[in-house]
């Protein structure tokens, strides 16, 4: 856990992080109007569609959608949390951290993290001093490293070591310099420790768990050491023998969540869109030393979905590299289902018979590797079409194959995407649209089924794609219009919250009188507040919910301004949500710019609150006649469910009219 900083100094590094200056130290921004731009770093871009507001100290690109706050743009730039980007910032304008109270137990937690990534940093520079400066380190690992062709300043990169024969060595050498035995070993209860030792059981010796081998540190995203692997030596092979030992599970390292050179390859996957994931850690550096940094590796051949959302945090462009055999392409098919849900644009390459990363780099230059990867590269169900079906004439192992790439077909999440697929593997398959369409859909709505009895449910404020929509043809239409329906009221509440983010605090009503004959005024959130809540009804967004609310209970704090408070919010969820809402791209000329008075935002917030209303009645006459078509109502249950049919009816038409809707129907 991270010690707890407290409100006054957030606000202290709110006031003095100045947008501009921060976001020019990695972009180049010239002036347009009031505001800055530049090209985005989140995305490949030849026009500058990445714009820096200095009134609201946020910044927005309008081509991927990223950016925020000087907080939010730096953890999204440095993949920092948000601790870390507070800190970064008080750093960089010299503002003392002042930390919040914190329970005994959680700074007993955040110590032993700390202590773990002390001990895992000096353990790291033990093994690159003697991999440099003593004479078995030398001799032995450095042979072993440039007889792999690497060279020194690839070896500094990767903070490449050697361990020493002698078990004892180390530990005893930490435990000289007063490191405490329980953060050498591992409780495998706690997670405390860093495991670099193990104790021997025929005199509780502690012994070094990396000794006489060559050493991969991993390092994680904050550029901090989490753990270990090495690679045994055996001198009478001449090291041909592989063999390796990784760091125990621990609250620092877990394998199936770490991704070897995610450090050293974060900017390049930015500047380049996309990421390139191969097998082993002797791939990543080889390719480093290619030329080609924007590439990773897993621990082993699994890979898990953490990893894969890790990624896509840089990058939805992601390019499996696998050795072209059996095991390779059987390795590829595995991640294919793992990797789709996640909102993968996924690729395959396959190497040349006989070569994997390491050995097709030695061979070739950076510029000739992504030619090769270019025209090679295979689009991941196309590939799963044909090797499932080549020389399949069995029926049944032909559907079962067919089921296999609908099955994958489904786990895609985007809609048009997805519509995509249908078309090309119909195709492909030389099979029926409608069929294979009604097929996924059935899978679509078990894949929901699932993941609703396991209560996954969204947490953002983006529009979740409509399960079972996919292509837009006739055996579609119906679920086509029920998705457009609740992406439509979506956009009614985006453009809700949005008022309230930019104009919560305006008053729109002076002197109202309620029921109890007290005047009042009120403002906008108020007025949403006041309006929604007179029936009950609520923002289909959790995080707009919030928003409201404390819009509401700070309408009256003094110099209270919603645009500011909510990009500058605490929660970095709400103020990257806020800066998108509150940016414009176009800049007006002030001779063009119209006052935006009170009446004006009043009747927007009007006009948008009755088409929330109406979006609402919508939904209630869809349930409604769904109750009505099922089978055995009662004659009385009914004639109720049309009573109520009929009066949600004359008010949709009521609130239609008003919105000068043409589309009233009467059933």
């Amino acid at each position: 856990m991270q010690n707890m900083i407290d409100k006054s100094t957030i606000n202290k590094i709110m006031d003095a992080a100045d947008i501009v200056d921060v976001v020019s130290e990695f972009v180049t921004l010239r002036k347009s109007g009031a505001n800055y731009k530049g090209l985005c770093p989140f995305h490949n871009e030849r026009t500058p569609s990445f714009y820096v507001t200095p009134a609201r100290n946020i910044c927005h690109c309008f081509g991927c959608g990223k950016g925020g706050n000087p907080v939010g743009f730096i953890m999204e730039h440095e993949q920092m949390t948000y601790p870390e980007a507070l800190r970064w910032l008080a750093n960089r304008y010299h503002i003392e951290i002042q930390e919040g109270e914190q329970s005994e137990q959680e700074r007993e937690a955040e110590n032993d993290r700390e202590s773990m990534y002390i001990v895992n940093e000096r353990v790291a520079r033990y093994f690159e001093d003697i991999l440099h400066n003593h004479v078995d380190g030398v001799a032995i690992g450095m042979q072993y490293l440039r007889s792999r062709g690497f060279r020194d300043d690839t070896i500094k990169k990767f903070r490449l070591g050697y361990d020493l024969s002698q078990g004892e060595a180390l530990p005893n050498l930490l435990l000289k310099e007063g490191y405490k035995e329980k953060y050498l070993l591992t409780d495998e209860n706690t997670g405390v420790g860093t495991g670099i030792c193990y104790k021997r059981e025929r005199d509780g010796q502690l012994i070094d768990r990396f000794a006489g081998r060559v050493v991969f540190p991993w390092i994680g995203l904050n550029g901090k050491v989490v753990g270990f692997n090495a690679r045994k030596l055996d001198q009478a092979t001449k090291g041909v023998q592989q063999k390796y030992v990784n760091s125990p599970a621990s609250n620092l390292y877990h394998k199936d969540r770490e991704l070897y050179g995610i450090y050293q390859a974060k900017k390049a996957i930015y500047k380049e869109g996309c990421v390139y994931i191969v097998e082993g850690q002797t791939d990543v550096i080889a390719m480093h030393q290619c030329g080609i940094e924007n590439v990773v590796a897993g621990s082993g051949t699994a890979f898990s979905v953490h990893q894969t959302r890790t990624l896509r945090r840089f990058t939805n462009n992601i390019i499996l590299i696998y050795d072209n055999d059996d095991a390779g392409k059987h390795a590829a098919m595995e991640r294919i289902d793992m990797m789709l849900p996640e909102g993968i644009n996924l690729k395959l390459l396959f190497l040349p018979e006989g070569e994997d990363p390491d050995s097709f780099t030695r061979k070739h230059t950076a510029a000739d590797f992504k030619q090769y990867i270019e025209t090679h590269q295979r689009d991941c169900i196309q590939f799963k079409c044909e090797f499932l079906l080549n020389g399949v004439t069995d029926p049944i192992k032909r559907s079962e194959a067919i089921s296999s790439i609908i099955k994958s077909l489904s786990l895609i999440p985007d809609q048009i995407v997805r519509s995509t697929y249908v078309t090309d593997c119909a195709y492909r398959l030389n099979l029926n649209e409608a069929t294979l369409i009604s097929t996924m859909n059935k899978m679509i709505r078990q894949n929901k089924e699932s993941k609703q009895n396991g209560n996954s449910t969204p947490s953002t404020g983006a529009t979740p794609s409509a399960p079972g929509m996919s292509a837009r043809t006739p055996v579609q239409q119906a679920p086509l219009t029920m998705a457009t329906a609740r992406q439509q009221a979506d956009q009614v509440e985006t453009m809700l919250i949005q008022m309230v983010i930019r104009y919560g605090d305006e008053i729109i009503y002076e002197d109202v009188e309620t029921d109890d004959g007290e005047h009042i005024s009120m403002n906008v959130a108020e007025y949403v507040d006041f309006d929604l809540g007179s029936d009950e009804l609520r923002f289909n967004n959790p995080l707009y919910n919030r928003i409201l609310h404390e819009a509401v209970e700070h309408s009256h704090d003094e110099g209270f301004k919603a645009a500011d408070y909510f990009t500058r919010h605490t929660d970095v969820e709400i103020s990257m949500l806020a800066a998108q809402l509150t940016t414009d791209r176009v800049q007006i000329s002030k001779s063009l710019q119209k006052e935006k008075g009170e009446d004006s935002i009043r009747l927007q917030v009007e006009h948008l609150v009755l088409d929330f209303r109406y979006n609402y009645v919508e939904e209630q006459l869809k349930r409604l006649r769904a109750q009505l078509s099922q089978p055995g109502l009662s004659s009385e249950k009914m004639m109720e469910l049309m009573a109520q049919i009929k009066d949600m009816q004359m008010l949709r038409n009521k609130m239609a009219r008003k919105l000068g809707r043409n589309d009233i129907v009467a059933s």
